[in-house]
């Protein structure tokens, strides 16, 4: 099957979407639209917010390839995963959990207190309908996360340029160019870095 590469813009850099702790970046929040169409193999790149006060626009966010697909209950009941899940009295990184929907049957379930709940602790119907309307959690062993820290993306892959791989909107960009996918994967390998690199952008703004 060829391949894709997923663009998008990470408005909201927390570590909670994705999530790129514990030695697994993971999708299992918000983008549907990505969650539900990616494949093993494909690329996922989050690119950073040019909003006022953050301007990171073009910066690499993140890039992983999926290495794997789970539904939403294997998630919860995976014990890899059980530091994922969502503790916001802990530590950031343990409030960043992304593993946040216990299966409760017939397409039921319960929301942790979370970045996706109400402030409150309380359960926000809007996020576990849209989290869960896609019950595929995107996971890989094979990314870089950069968050706050990462390097600007060559011109080639912008908005206008030959490549065009680069969503600058709301949405998502899916490329099925396999010379585009294969430059972008050249990129990515000269820069020699792996795993988590550096701090979301939100860590770094409250810390000032």
């Amino acid at each position: 099957m060829p391949r894709s590469l997923f663009s998008y813009v990470v408005c909201y850099d927390s570590g909670f979407a994705p999530n790129p702790f514990h030695g697994y970046c993971t999708l299992a929040t918000c983008k549907p639209g990505i969650r539900k169409h990616a494949q093993v193999g494909d690329w996922v790149v989050g690119t950073g917010s040019n909003a006022r006060g953050v301007r990171r626009g073009r910066h690499l966010v993140y890039a992983m390839r999926v290495t794997e697909i789970i539904s939403t209950a294997e998630y919860w009941n995976d014990p890899r995963f059980e530091k994922k899940k969502a503790n916001l009295f802990y530590n950031w990184v343990a409030a960043s959990g992304d593993n946040i929907y216990e299966p409760l049957g017939q397409d039921c379930w319960r929301q942790l207190s979370s970045y996706h709940s109400h402030e409150d602790g309380s359960r926000r119907d809007d996020h576990v309908g849209r989290d869960t309307g896609v019950k595929r959690i995107l996971v890989s062993d094979d990314f870089v996360y950069f968050g706050a820290e990462g390097p600007q993306l060559p011109t080639r892959f912008h908005d206008g340029g030959n490549a065009q791989m680069l969503c600058s909107g709301r949405n998502y960009r899916r490329v099925r160019s396999e010379p585009v996918i294969g430059s972008f994967e050249s990129w990515i390998t000269s820069l020699a870095k792996s795993g988590f690199q550096g701090k979301p952008w939100d860590w770094v703004k409250r810390r000032g």
